[in-house]
């Protein structure tokens, strides 16, 4: 009889995919089995080997264990929740509740390399708790107690505390996994962002020079947090800081800022430019020439004189600080020489080549239409993008939450890194949705189609607060109630927008009125398998494992619904999570074509030949059905036949689960 494949129902296997990209670089390393031939590989690299006890690096207790918490699959499901969702069926936004380290595993397959721009704000490590887990006996389980999906005494789901002596490597515990399996889904142009503060500053950078490497560092931003701040015990501290790295600097596109038009208030008045508004800047500034060597030398002027920036050795008679260079080398300068402006003076700070005063001062253009095409770059220390702007933004809402970073952060941070159509924005630690809401407010104000994953763990709110007084039990009840709030905001803007555009036109020209963004997100919430998953570390008693066998003779959970485990198999096979789905009726039997008939997946409990070969005949490239589908007297020459009928079609990846 042929065998038909098993689909796979654990997240994809990090190892396995980390020897697959060993193994396209260095194959004659590879033995028998997939095994690396470690002497092979040091033949093969050389003098590269570093094979010394002490390295620069980091280290901490429980940085093994962080390997293993990365290579060990998950066995978990993500589960639609359409009563929580807004637009379900048509909406690219994502909202998940759960654990970020089961939902990133989860997500490996599906957006693997497909994130352009991330943006996490984790916990400070500030000695208050933080509910992620840090202790590597926490699981699935555990999770699922916390949160009330399963039987439990209430279990506390990790903390950290700065009386703890290992307060520090707890928290590097709980970022480094996770930080190590964003990077795999980030898009090679990707970029991401990190909030964080003084208290893990350094540990943070330090991981993350050693998951993204210190050559894809772009920045360490300084964000002034506060104007006014009256605690501290020898400083009022009054910023916090965001690393950003990019998952391949060489592939990363220039940051762009605004450039303020104001300033270029010139207007070409002769030539082919005529017309066009331009600014222009002194062609030179002080620096060191250790820095800047290949900046500094003559430059002829229209009458025949050399001239050079002033210099601490040139000229000898009044040394200046520092040293004059040029904005270019000399080759760039002769490139941009239709941009050098000589113009005559009798106060200029160049020098000719005698150390004499120069006749002449030299200014560089640029012009408008350029400069905002290149915008301008933007500065590391951002300003304007207060704590309180993001109480602010929550107070419009009438939403309570303590420490909202403002819209108008997340909002810049897109901007400047040229975010645009059908991008994905990752936010793993969601909080009250900020980013999300900074997402909807860009698409309705440029018209894009930007698309959000939030993930939130569902922390529950203290009784005592405000927001839960308010029903927001969760923090994820805030987050959902505020991206609601946001989207109905919106549409009654761009109802009140329609409404004046109609009253100013004719019939005709209807097709200029403005249609609504991307104003909903489905909301996913993690959950144990909707299939029974085969436990490796069970005890390998005799009356242990029979009883799990006979567990598993009905594989799939009485309670699972249809749709959970349609969409399980979707996120398993590498589907993304709004990919479109199609209900068909094939040979009276229903079937779900994924991405216009990519995948076909069959849940009916009693297959028939006429409908295996209905699926085959649309030639997809991968059909799933129910194993317990194959039924009755005739059930191995169904499977044989099925397997037949689908390899004479082309369809060579079938599988049952």
């Amino acid at each position: 009889m042929a065998e038909i494949q098993k689909q796979e129902l654990t997240s994809m296997n990090i190892t396995e995919e980390q020897l697959q990209k060993l193994k396209q670089l260095f194959p004659e390393a590879f033995t028998e089995g997939f095994k690396v031939d470690w002497e092979k590989l040091k033949l093969t690299l050389g003098e590269a080997i570093d094979t010394g006890k002490e390295r620069y690096g980091i280290n901490w207790p429980g940085k093994s264990e962080c390997f293993k918490t990365i290579q060990q699959p998950s066995i978990a499901t993500l589960i639609p929740a359409r009563d929580e969702s807004v637009d379900f069926d048509k909406t690219e936004n994502l909202f998940i509740e759960g654990d970020n380290l089961e939902v990133l595993k989860l997500l490996q397959k599906s957006y693997l390399g497909k994130i352009k721009f991330m943006y996490f704000d984790p916990p400070y490590n500030t000695g208050s708790d933080f509910i992620y887990p840090d202790n590597y006996s926490e699981s699935l389980d555990t999770y699922l107690e916390y949160t009330g999906q399963v039987d439990a005494d209430g279990k506390k789901f990790g903390t950290n505390t700065d009386t703890d002596g290992r307060f520090h490597s707890k928290w590097i515990n709980m970022m480094y996994p996770r930080l190590f399996l964003a990077k795999n889904i980030l898009s090679t142009n990707g970029v991401l962002f990190i909030s964080i503060d003084d208290n893990e500053l350094y540990n943070l950078k330090a991981v993350l020079d050693e998951i993204f490497g210190a050559e894809n560092f772009i920045a360490n931003i300084s964000r002034v947090a506060k104007t006014t701040s009256f605690r501290g015990n020898h400083f009022a501290p009054s910023k916090d800081y965001i690393l950003c790295y990019a998952k391949n600097r060489v592939e990363l596109e220039n940051f762009k800022d605004d450039v303020d038009s104001d300033q270029f208030k010139k207007i070409e008045t002769e030539g082919p430019r005529k017309g066009e508004f331009y600014r222009d800047d002194i062609a030179f500034y002080l620096t060191t020439l250790e820095t800047r060597p290949n900046q500094r030398y003559f430059i002829t002027c229209p009458d025949g004189q050399k001239v050079i920036p002033p210099g601490s050795t040139f000229p000898p008679e009044r040394p200046i600080d520092g040293d004059g260079v040029w904005r270019w080398n000399y080759d760039s300068f002769k490139e941009k020489e239709h941009l050098i402006v000589f113009k005559k003076t009798n106060r200029s700070p160049l020098i000719d080549e005698n150390g004499k005063q120069a006749n002449w001062n030299i200014y560089t253009k640029s012009y408008l239409k350029e400069k905002l095409e290149s915008g301008n770059l933007p500065r590391d220390i951002f300003e304007g993008f207060l704590n309180r702007n993001g109480t602010e933004d929550l107070k419009k809402l009438q939403i309570p939450f303590s420490f909202p970073k403002p819209v108008s952060l997340l909002k810049y941070l897109m901007k400047i890194s040229g975010v645009t159509d059908y991008d994905i924005v990752l936010d793993i630690f969601a909080g009250s949705g900020t980013s999300g809401n900074a997402v909807m407010d860009l698409n309705y104000e440029n018209s894009s189609k930007i698309k959000f994953i939030c993930v939130q763990i569902p922390e529950f709110n203290d009784e005592k607060s405000e927001a839960f007084t308010k029903g927001f039990k969760t923090i994820t009840d805030i987050g959902k109630e505020r991206l609601k709030r946001v989207a109905e905001k919106l549409k009654e803007a761009i109802e009140i927008k329609n409404k004046k555009k109609e009253s100013q036109l004719n019939f005709e020209s209807k097709n200029i009125i403005e249609a609504q963004p991307d104003l909903g997100f489905k909301v996913f919430k993690l959950s144990k398998s909707n299939f029974k998953i085969w436990d490796s570390t069970l005890e390998k008693e005799p009356e242990v494992i029979q009883a799990k066998l006979f567990e598993h003779i009905q594989h799939i959970s009485p309670e699972a619904e249809q749709e959970a485990i349609l969409y399980e198999l979707l996120l398993k096979s590498g589907f993304e999570l709004t990919t479109p789905i199609e209900k068909l009726t094939l040979a009276g039997l229903t079937v779900f074509s994924i991405a216009e008939g990519q995948l076909l997946i069959c849940l009916e409990k009693e297959l028939t030949h006429d409908c295996i070969k209905a699926m085959a005949e649309m030639q997809p490239t991968r059909v799933i059905c129910l194993d317990e589908g194959f039924k009755g007297e005739n059930a191995d020459a169904l499977k044989t036949n099925a397997v037949q009928i689908m390899k004479s079609k082309g369809v060579v990846n079938f599988r049952t689960v």
